[in-house]
């Protein structure tokens, strides 16, 4: 995903094997990037790029025009079946493969907005409604789409454009005789009626957009620092002898505080993990449903009313707008390159896009840059002892009486401030010197064969969009004949990313959608650069937590932060979920430091023992059972001593059952799933110690398998177990123990528990909105759930006795 496809991998590492020894060597020593990509870039053989093209081919992102047929006929079906979400995404497929100002696209997007209409989204049926009939929508079916435009113009408290959309349908009523009446006669029986219940939803709702205002207030940076943007004025840019660059706290830091919110410079959207189908008759005709066709491919926002590019199949956006802005930055060039660029992996993409933006930022200055790195060896040096010195040749100089000096801090402009831009992003470290030869050799590899499909495609593709003649006349020299300035900038983007790439989630529901008892798991939606984010330095327990909404990243204090304190966020491997001989493997190989955070220290002096959460207890008295391959009971008082095998063992049997009854629980056999669970829990509570994960699992399993029978009290008894759990694991402020509130107030909500369930709601928001900020899609939820629970009329009381 991040890296090309496993088959280009292997060809390449083969390739590499198959190499003279010298020839290793000398990419091995190569002292700048210019030097490792012109060795690498001269052994790309035409057959390399012939089995490439052949890889690429897996992933068509043409237009089929037999395609729209087909997907509509199956969104039919879906249709049918009255899975509208599912119908939705087939239509989007059949207008993704469509050309403008056809009948195709035009009854696509008619019939996905009879499936928006029927999921309440009104105003994208709308939407889609005005492009059926820009893009010529057949006159014999109009009646039927009017009559479904007027309805939502009903629905949506709009009666006048109704009463004129009702105008326009009887005028074509009456051009088409043969047309039955009773769809028109229907409406307007119900018209006045629904007119009533638009103006009750409008008294209701008269309050919301006060509470959203102030919602999108909390998410605002309430004062930017003068040093760093996209940060507020509690954080300072500073260097540390180890670390390098680092945020640093000027003032203490309460829970909660927002301390960056940064837009991605560029963000590349994750298709899914849907691999290519085989190749075969109907294999382009892809029916499964992936984040491609669920998110714009552009700002992130989730939407089932997609429109496509008019070139290619892939690229997918919320509106015209991000269409627009997309094709000018960056997607006039990657068009025609979207299997290649699907191939050869996202890191790659995000490299190209990088230099791509980078042409509307001084792109003379840049390119100046990159000819100056061709030509020096700051690219490929080892670091030196002091990492300021090492970073200091960046894009920005200051200039003092004619003469240039470095910039104190390296990224920021010549104001000294350090911004969301491409010299930012230029002055991250790609730490060449620890990536091994044959992954530098892949990705030189890789990216020079980009380059020549760039160069293929013709000096237009990299210049369009640049509006100045002059620019583009100031460019065009060095970008041919061969693209050697773009390859080094593309390659030297590829490795910075495994440092430096920050990864976009977002929270997905799961389980089936009439569930009364939501779960909800955190998916990776796309690869995202964020320069100030990237300040961050690492520590297993951090004291901030970092959400998005869409490509804006939000970055709070998850805890106490005080004055002069670094800033700190965790890259991945945190102390609550992975031991500490995990932890620094995973750090070491990925981002090639050792860590020290405060709790690999802590750690590392405490006694040699297997984390709490995967502990086991004495069957005899309960207590926590210590050792290596022979675990002794704790309690000096008991002598019981048991074989780490023979317990391991008995988890893995113990998963087995819990997984089997996860299948009843997943068929709707809700009684045999509680049976199968309780003797499960028991088992468990015999050998497991009190907060391992697996019995706090199956205490969550029972939650769900009671909430399912309505037995809310019960539901809840076992929830708060597993709380206990999560809590002992994570803590009482991490934000898993956020999303075990928010399933508890959900139970208590429909348990009517309303002491409990507006107590449990106040502790769920309190944490959530640290993690996940005040306009989460839990957060609005929860404040809804409150809402229905201070309007309850108060229960009566009988008279006494």
């Amino acid at each position: 995903m991040d890296l090309p496809v496993d088959e280009w991998k292997s060809y390449i590492l083969q390739k590499w094997s198959l190499l003279p020894t010298a020839v290793q060597l000398t990419i091995a020593t190569a002292e700048t990037l210019s030097d490792v990509f012109l060795l690498s870039s001269s052994l790309l053989q035409p057959e390399d790029e012939m089995f490439l093209k052949s890889l690429s081919r897996g992933y068509f992102v043409g237009k089929d025009p037999a395609a729209p047929l087909f997907y509509r006929e199956e969104g039919n079906k879906k249709f049918q079946e009255k899975d509208y979400t599912g119908a939705a995404v087939l239509y989007s497929k059949g207008v993704s493969h469509s050309r403008p100002h056809t009948e195709d696209i035009a009854l696509c997007y008619a019939n996905r907005s009879a499936a928006l209409f029927h999921l309440g989204q009104f105003e994208a049926c709308l939407e889609d409604i005005g492009r059926a009939q820009l893009h010529g929508y057949p006159e014999r079916l109009l009646p039927k789409m009017l009559l479904r435009k007027a309805e939502c113009l009903v629905a949506l408290g709009r009666p006048q454009e109704a009463s004129q959309t009702i105008t326009d349908l009887e005028s074509n009523l009456t051009s088409q005789a043969s047309l039955a009446l009773s769809p028109f006669q229907t409406l307007q029986r119900n018209l006045h009626h629904l007119k009533m219940k638009v103006r009750d939803k409008e008294a209701v709702m008269e309050t919301f957009p006060a509470v959203l205002a102030n919602a999108l207030e909390n998410m605002d940076l309430r004062e930017e620092s003068e040093q760093v943007s996209s940060a507020s004025s509690s954080v300072s840019l500073g260097t540390d002898p180890s670390k390098g660059r680092c945020l640093v706290a000027t003032k203490d830091v309460l829970p909660g505080e927002l301390l960056v919110k940064e837009d991605a410079f560029v963000s590349v959207l994750i298709p899914g993990e849907v691999p290519p189908l085989p190749h075969g008759l109907g294999s382009r005709w892809d029916t499964r449903i992936s984040n491609g066709d669920l998110y714009c491919h552009r700002c992130l926002k989730h939407t089932l009313a997609t429109v496509p590019c008019d070139g290619c199949s892939y690229a997918k956006y919320c509106s015209l707008e991000c269409l627009r802005r997309a094709w000018e930055l960056y997607h006039s060039a990657e068009c025609a390159l979207g299997g290649l660029l699907l191939t050869l992996g996202i890191f790659c993409h995000v490299a190209l896009r990088l230099t791509l933006v980078a042409r509307f930022q001084d792109f003379g200055k840049v390119i100046r840059k990159l000819c100056d790195e061709i030509n020096s060896r700051a690219v490929c040096v080892p670091e030196s002892k002091d990492p300021v010195k090492t970073l200091s040749n960046g894009l920005g100089e200051r200039e003092t009486s004619g003469t240039a000096v470095e910039t104190p801090i390296p990224g920021c402009g010549v104001n000294g401030k350090y911004e969301n831009n491409y010299n930012a992003v230029f002055n991250l470290l790609p730490q060449t010197e620890n990536h091994s030869p044959e992954h530098k050799f892949l990705c030189a590899l890789s990216v020079s064969a980009l380059c020549k499909q760039l160069q293929a495609a013709g000096f237009q593709a990299l210049t369009a969009g640049l509006k100045s003649s002059k620019l583009k006349a100031a460019v065009a020299p060095d970008l041919c004949p061969d693209l050697h300035v773009w390859g080094v900038a593309l390659l030297r983007h590829m490795l910075q990313l495994q440092c430096n790439a920050q990864a976009i989630t977002t929270i997905q529901q799961t389980g089936s959608k009439e569930g009364i008892i939501t779960s909800s798991r955190q998916v990776r939606l796309a690869t995202g650069v964020f320069p100030v984010i990237s300040l961050l330095n690492h520590s297993c327990s951090p004291n901030t937590s970092v959400s998005f909404v869409g490509t804006v990243a939000t970055v709070r204090a998850s805890q106490h932060i005080r004055r002069g304190q670094e800033i700190l966020h965790c890259y991945g491997p945190h102390v609550s979920r992975l031991g500490i001989a995990a932890r620094q493997q995973k750090l070491k190989s990925q981002y090639f430091f050792n860590c020290s955070c405060l709790a690999c220290q802590t750690e590392a002096h405490a006694t040699a023992a297997a984390p709490r959460w995967e502990a086991f207890c004495c069957s005899s008295c309960r207590a926590l059972l210590q050792g290596g391959d022979v675990l002794s009971c704790s309690s000096g008082s008991c002598t019981e001593a048991v074989s780490r095998d023979h317990l391991a063992a008995r988890l893995r049997d113990l998963q087995r059952q819990t997984g089997l009854a996860r299948e009843l629980l997943r068929s709707g056999e809700l009684e045999k799933a509680i049976q199968q669970l309780s003797g499960c829990q028991r088992d468990a509570e015999s050998f497991l110690w009190a907060e391992h994960s697996v019995l706090g699992e199956i205490e969550d399993d029972l939650a769900q398998a009671y909430a399912a029978l309505g037995d809310w009290k019960k539901s809840a008894a076992h929830l708060q177990k597993s709380l206990t759990v999560v809590e002992a694991r994570h803590g009482p402020s991490s934000v898993e123990m956020g999303h075990e509130l928010f399933k508890l107030a959900q139970i208590l909500f429909n348990g009517f528990e309303v002491p409990e369930a507006l107590s449990t709601i106040q502790k769920a928001e309190t944490v959530l909105a640290v993690h996940c900020g005040p306009c989460s899609d839990e957060i609005q939820e929860l404040q809804q759930m409150k809402s229905c629970l201070l309007d309850l009329p108060p229960v009566p009381v009988g008279p006494s006795a």
